[in-house]
């Protein structure tokens, strides 16, 4: 087919790898959760494309993990919505448990819930118009834009620290596996502002300010790192040394100290 049938695509994978160059062994730079949109901007042939992300990040998927169809992408990025607060979660045929799993999904993923509830499940729509069945707890009906500062300062710590324990993953950004930035990132994204994907102040998403001025949902930068300020002197980040997401602190006193990460603080980054 060609390129210009196919300008935007679904993720129709759980996680779907963008790839720094087209090899299924390259590194991964990022992922596509299920049912997010990506634009395509480059065929570069054997399957593979060059794609933009909704927060400006790029890399290469293959055809494989997405729904090549640009009507269906542009009305289901309209339509959908990334409110599902439960770590994991089976998409079922019927609502209830002895039924089938038809989808695995994971926080973050992109869904239609409907208004057909029975039971405790919500039935919700996936890509492709497939319908399957939620447990309605673990769908947040609350995830809009908190536009009062300190209850958005509350929830971004919130959703980061429910990450705890998360296993590393380099590029990741889900419960199966999240880096530093995918973990800023996505408590963000999770509580509908964008910023950016990597773990680089850039001013289009973010103000810098100084480190006295810094409040609960900020991130501290550091030379290929970043981490979000949670209070009193902590902060949350998924780092390699650490094998996943954990507090640390920036006061020498506490045990959970770390000297290394203190003394390289590069910047603090704001979008209050």
């Amino acid at each position: 087919m060609e390129l210009r049938n196919h300008q935007y695509a679904i993720t129709k994978k759980t996680v779907a790898p963008i790839r720094k160059e087209t090899n299924f062994k390259s590194e991964m730079v990022d992922e596509s959760l299920f049912g997010m949109v990506v634009k395509i901007l480059r065929n570069e042939g054997r399957g593979w494309y060059y794609v933009e992300t909704h927060y400006d990040y790029y890399g290469y998927m293959h055809e494989s993990d997405l729904i090549m169809d640009t009507d269906e992408a542009l009305d289901w990025q309209e339509k959908s919505s990334n409110n599902l607060k439960h770590p994991i979660i089976d998409v079922m045929a019927e609502a209830k448990y002895q039924s089938y799993k038809i989808e695995f999904l994971v926080k973050g993923s992109f869904i239609i819930p409907t208004d057909n509830k029975k039971n405790g499940w919500t039935e919700v729509i996936l890509p492709q118009k497939k319908k399957g069945w939620i447990k309605s707890k673990f769908i947040d009906e609350d995830n809009i834009y908190v536009k009062d500062e300190y209850k958005l300062r509350e929830r971004l710590v919130k959703t980061a620290l429910t990450y705890l324990g998360t296993q590393y993953r380099w590029g990741g950004k889900s419960p199966l596996g999240i880096d530093c930035s995918g973990l800023t990132s996505m408590s963000y994204l999770l509580n509908g502002v964008v910023i950016y994907r990597d773990a680089l102040l850039k001013k289009k998403y973010m103000k810098e300010i100084k480190l006295n001025d810094i409040k609960k949902g900020d991130l501290l930068f550091f030379p290929g790192h970043v981490a979000m300020y949670i209070g009193d002197n902590k902060y949350v980040h998924s780092t390699s040394s650490s094998h996943g997401v954990v507090i640390n602190s920036l006061n020498p006193e506490d045990k959970d100290f770390r000297k290394d990460l203190k003394e390289d603080i590069t910047g603090i980054g704001t979008i209050f």
